[in-house]
């Protein structure tokens, strides 16, 4: 089986740009004959916004490139991560045209909400869930706070909607949780075509020992994470669990001044390399994932399972799929400080077992979220679509 994965990599690296390399290294681990396909945001810096929002639409430049590759070289499989912007959803019709078997990953909602999100106001939105066009995107000015760069998304999507892209042309679709493949369902995609495959930490960074005696929060400084929910607990906790904030993001400033003001109780510690958020996640007491929108998967609470380490995670949407409450962690009413700083304290108290949430946090992920278990998982997606592509 020959595979081409296909990966627009984001401006500021993010999970998804994690989870194309891990996927692209766990196929290459397995021995599977895979090449990579990428371009890079940056190349947006020297565009102008017309032809960024050309190439959105409709990319013929890359779907040229993408077929003469595909000429070449005769994948059976053409794996599209991420296409937004610069590569565009065209290609897709092309490697379908050309015989191969398309697998598409969904790992936002782009497809029926103009910033992916499902989010806007700090509140969870759908108000384009299952519009053709979203205009309630355009005039909230959901993508980036701009009208214009809103329509050039809801055009895209609107676009290749109508002409089947994505309905006729994908045989098979990944989301990361069974709640996303209900939300692709409402978007109108064949339940069929849907196969649930999670994220993969790869390679296996093994258990840490919690010796830090902290919490820690792991990921983007921005609203939808949670971090006004995360930082009113702490003003309740203080003392009792110092927490331990990494990332970046429009929220860094809040959160180092936080910081600041709470002394021992709130550390921010940056943007950290891959390998150092894992030191940190390994000697975590616990981590706390306090987003509200509808996160797809949560990779980071995976690398903290991986680690031993138990998460404290909303309950909502795919996050709760990721814990089981009192075994691997705790879950709270999403968006409630006073629910999270009781989660917490359920987590502190005396009858708490934590050595064994530790070893179960970990015996989670070798069971569901190791490089063994996503391998066997990716390359049945593969083997459905191929069947799909040659009974079509």
């Amino acid at each position: 089986m020959k595979v081409l994965m296909v990966h627009d990599y984001y401006q500021q690296r993010g999970g998804e740009d994690a989870s194309f390399e891990a996927e692209l290294s766990l196929l290459r681990a397995g021995g599977v004959d895979v090449e990579a396909y990428t371009v890079h945001n940056d190349e947006v810096s020297a565009m102008s916004p017309l032809q960024v929002g050309l190439v959105t639409v409709w990319n013929a430049r890359q779907q040229e490139k993408l077929h003469r590759l595909l000429l070449e070289k005769r994948f059976d499989v053409v794996h599209f991560q991420n296409t937004f912007p610069l590569i565009s959803p065209a290609p897709i019709r092309t490697a379908k045209r050309l015989g191969a078997a398309v697998v598409q990953s969904v790992r936002n909602y782009r497809l029926a909400c103009v910033n992916g999100l499902f989010f806007r106001d700090g509140r969870v939105c759908e108000d384009c869930l299952g519009r053709l066009l979203q205009l309630p995107g355009i005039a909230h000015a959901c993508y980036r706070g701009s009208r214009a760069a809103s329509a050039t998304v809801a055009a895209m999507n609107l676009l290749h909607r109508a002409l089947g892209t994505w309905r006729d042309h994908v045989d098979v679709f990944i989301a990361l949780s069974a709640f996303t493949r209900e939300k692709l369902v409402e978007i109108g995609l064949p339940r069929e075509s849907i196969y649930v495959k999670p994220n993969v930490v790869m390679p296996d960074p093994g258990p840490g020992d919690g010796s830090g005696g902290y919490a820690a929060f792991v990921g983007r400084l921005s609203p939808e994470k949670g971090l006004d929910v995360l930082l009113t607990a702490w003003e309740s906790i203080g003392g009792k669990l110092p927490l331990h904030v990494v990332g970046d993001g429009p929220l860094r400033g809040a959160v180092a001044a936080v910081a600041e003001r709470a002394g021992a109780a709130v550390a921010y510690r940056g943007q950290l390399s891959g390998p150092e958020v894992l030191e940190v996640l390994g000697r975590a007491a616990v981590l706390v994932f306090p987003s509200v929108w509808y996160e797809t998967f949560g990779r980071v609470a995976i690398e903290a399972l991986a680690r031993g380490t138990p998460v404290i995670v909303s309950n909502m949407g795919a996050m709760s799929e990721l814990v089981e409450d009192g075994v691997t962690g705790f879950r709270f009413a999403a968006g409630d400080a006073a629910d999270l700083v009781r989660a917490v304290e359920r987590f502190l108290a005396d009858d708490t077992d934590r050595a064994a949430m530790r070893a179960r946090a970990r015996e989670t992920y070798l069971e569901r979220y190791s490089p063994e278990v996503n391998l066997a998982m990716l390359r049945e997606a593969y083997e459905t679509a191929l069947l799909r592509a040659r009974s079509a």
